[in-house]
This record gives C-alpha cells, sequence and structure tokens, in this order.
C-alpha cells in the first residue's frame, strides 16, 4: 500500500493565486463533494495534478502493456504524450499553457531504475507541447561527461521544469546495490532547474534552522511555483520509497540562489524500516504562490505529520485526522487548503481493514476525512488528496471494493 500512497508526490502542481482567510461561516459548513471516477490506475502514477482551468497530468494505459504521459480535461478528452523509445512515460506537471513535463524511459538500458518503472531503462526527463516531447539536458561534470538518468517533477506557467538529475560522482551514502530490497541507485542525483531548455543545478548545503551547517549529496525539487520558488528536500540515498532514492534530512526550499532549510517537527527524520510505510523523512511536496509550504517530517512520538510552512509562522504541526497516527501533506490550494493523507495505526503494516484516508484541511479549519464529505454510496474509498485547484476541485488516487487502485475528481457540490 505505502507505493500507493506516495504516487502523488513526484507530481508537479501549477500554484496559483494568494493565501485567503475563509469565513467562520464557511469553516462551520464544509462542503460536500461530487466524485468521479477516472478510471483504473493499474502499475502507472495516475491522474497527479489539476491545474485551475481543469487540466489533469496524468498516463494513460498503451497496447503494449505499458503506459504513457497523458493529459485531459477533467478526465475527458486525453491526449497521449508518447514516450521516448521505451514503453513507459508519466506526466507528473502540466500548466495552464498545457505544457507538460514528467519521466520518459528510453530504448537504452541500465543497471538502475531511476525512473522508478521496474524496467530498469535510461529515464529521461522531458518537456511537451504542441504535440512534441523533448528529452532536457542532463548534469555535466568538469570533463563534459554527462550523468545518464534524469526526472521531471514539475513545471510553472513560465515553462521552468523542475527535478532530478544524476551527476557522475559515485554515491558512497547509498546502500549496497541489491534489487530484491529496490536498492538500484550508484550515483549521485541533485535538485536541478531546466530553465529555457539549460539544466542549472540547486544547492544541497547551508545551513538548518538551528543554525547548523549541513552539506548533503543528494537532493530532489518537487514542486516549483510561478515564482520560481522550489522546494523539496536533500539528504542521503536509500532504496527506492515509491517516489525516489532520497533520505530526505532536511526540507528545504530553493529561492534567490539560496536554500532554506525548513526545519522539523522535532522528531526522528525516518522511521525505521519495520514502520512498513517506507522512508518518509523531512520533505516539503507543494509551494504555492504565495510562497507557503507543505510536507511531512517526523514527530517526538517517532511518528510523522503532515507540516505547515510560511516565512511569519516557520513550521507548523497540521496533525492528522482524530484517531489517526500519522499524515502526510502533499498540496496546499490558492484559497490555502490542504490536502493529503492521514494513516490509522494499521496502515502503517498494510492492515486492510485500515486504509489510509484522504484528508482536506480548509484554511483556518480543521482536518476533515475526505470520505465523509462525499455520497455514502460511492464505490470507491478516497486514500490521497494529491492536489486541488482554485475551484476547489481535487484529485487523488482512490480504491475499490476489490483493492484495485483508481483516480477520482472531487467536485464541490455547493
Amino acid at each position: 500500500m505505502h507505493n500507493v500512497l506516495f504516487r502523488c508526490q513526484a507530481a508537479g502542481v501549477l500554484a496559483a493565486c494568494a493565501f485567503f482567510t475563509q469565513s467562520a461561516a464557511a469553516q462551520s459548513a464544509p462542503a460536500q463533494y461530487r466524485i468521479t471516477d477516472l478510471g483504473l490506475v493499474g502499475r502507472s502514477a495516475g491522474p497527479l495534478v489539476i491545474t485551475n482551468d481543469d487540466l489533469i497530468a496524468e498516463a494513460v494505459a498503451v497496447s503494449n502493456g505499458g503506459w504513457h504521459a497523458a493529459i485531459s480535461l477533467q478526465g475527458r478528452a486525453q491526449i497521449d504524450l508518447g514516450g521516448l523509445g521505451g514503453t513507459v512515460s508519466s506526466a507528473f506537471g502540466v500548466n495552464a499553457r498545457g505544457q507538460a513535463a514528467g519521466e520518459a524511459e528510453t530504448a537504452a538500458t541500465n543497471s538502475e531504475d531511476f525512473c522508478g518503472f521496474a524496467t530498469q531503462h535510461v529515464c529521461d526527463a522531458f518537456f511537451w507541447q504542441n504535440g512534441v516531447m523533448s528529452p532536457l539536458p542532463p548534469l555535466k561534470d568538469a570533463s563534459g561527461a554527462a550523468g545518464k538518468n534524469t526526472g521531471a517533477k514539475t513545471i510553472n506557467i513560465l515553462s521552468q521544469v523542475a527535478g532530478v538529475a544524476e551527476n557522475t560522482t559515485t554515491d558512497s551514502t547509498c546502500p549496497p546495490y541489491n534489487p530484491a530490497s529496490s536498492q538500484f541507485q550508484t550515483y549521485q542525483f541533485k535538485p536541478v532547474i531546466w530553465t529555457g531548455g539549460e539544466i542549472n543545478q540547486l544547492a544541497t548545503s547551508g545551513t538548518d534552522s538551528k543554525g547548523n551547517a549541513f552539506n548533503e549529496p543528494d537532493g530532489v525539487v518537487f514542486r516549483l511555483n510561478d515564482r520560481g520558488q522550489a522546494v523539496g528536500a536533500v539528504g542521503t540515498c536509500t532504496g527506492f520509497t515509491g517516489f525516489s532514492y532520497l533520505n530526505g534530512l532536511h526540507a528545504v526550499l530553493w529561492q534567490n540562489g539560496s536554500v532554506i532549510d525548513l526545519g522539523n517537527l522535532g522528531g526522528i527524520a525516518s522511521p525505521p524500516p519495520s514502520a512498513g510505510i517506507g522512508n518518509t523523512g523531512n520533505f516539503a511536496y507543494y509551494i504555492n504562490r504565495s510562497g507557503h509550504v507543505v510536507g511531512t517530517s517526523g514527530t517526538q512520538d517517532g511518528s510523522f505529520h503532515a507540516f505547515f510552512w510560511s516565512p511569519e509562522t516557520l513550521i507548523q504541526d497540521v496533525g492528522t485526522i482524530p484517531g489517526d497516527v500519522a499524515s502526510v501533506g502533499l498540496t496546499i490550494s490558492d484559497l490555502g487548503e490542504i490536502g493529503g493523507v492521514s494513516l490509522p495505526a494499521g496502515a502503517l503494516e498494510n492492515v486492510p481493514t485500515a486504509a489510509p484516508r484522504a484528508f482536506i484541511k480548509p484554511n483556518g479549519g480543521t482536518m476533515l476525512d475526505l470520505n465523509s464529505l462525499i455520497p455514502a454510496n460511492s464505490p470507491l474509498h478516497l486514500i490521497t488528496v494529491c492536489s486541488i485547484n482554485s475551484r476547489g476541485e481535487a484529485i487523488g488516487l482512490a480504491i475499490d471494493a476489490q483493492g484495485n487502485v483508481h483516480g477520482y475528481l472531487a467536485t464541490p457540490s455547493r
């Protein structure tokens, strides 16, 4: 189950507008939602991003048994974006101009599985517009040698793309190569932004929130807003966790050439392997246009909670749905709605009767189980909120009674 939970973390989401305060009346009467089933997800990432004009970045099954990056209008009129020589690609971001970015395997093989597609093909970040998918350039070392793998996680309205790229340096922090435990990584990987098709590496060293210097070998950008601010994490190498090979030690913000450590919720950076959900660590997953950030961080009781960060408030614990033990913040809308996943105790051990729950937290309100705001006879149980647009429409992942994974669109009905 944990791989399903974190599929949406690799998504790129278009952030827009300002952070507004809702009225007390609106908070006391939470919206009800209509649910549209966007279909079975299978092994693909499913629907990941919904823009303010209702474009969705996703992936669609193709006849050769793989899947292709796609964009659609609320799940309709899907456009297959194609690939780069392999059988698998996924769109992790789309902007209001209809440009998309993501990852595509090539025909070339290697020992790594950088895309996480379980194919061990070389992974290329791509930029798509007007029917053409173009690979983005890799990092090069001082001698001109290029890293093999790249991945794009997000795109903004300025056509900037951000994500991660390998260099040519062997990563001494990676565990021993072991495909049986999903550890394929060999080289360092750096947070990057592509502007005008040119790659720029971001810093992985700086000063943490307590004034201590850090210098980490690895990092990933997960979100880029329309002002060019980027968020993600830096740390060390680990086995594949469902969304990256990063052991996130610091949730960070990159802006104006600097890296800012966002702090943490006082707990361990990563839960032990026995927790069952994989390596959560400290990660910033989303930033909106006003520079407000959500993510996840370890807590003092050994769990992990969604957090909210702004320059004014610094890091704050968002908590969980009452009775749950952990949560992850995945998105924050232009109205300040936070979405993500909240986990009952058994969900950490993949207990079938303790399924994760998608949550919505209105700006200034309390965290709500999105399943409590949909028709009681819905055939889907919603497990994540991956993206929320300016209309309050949310997309994410759900499971049916047979345990199959679906994408969904939740539309406010008032």
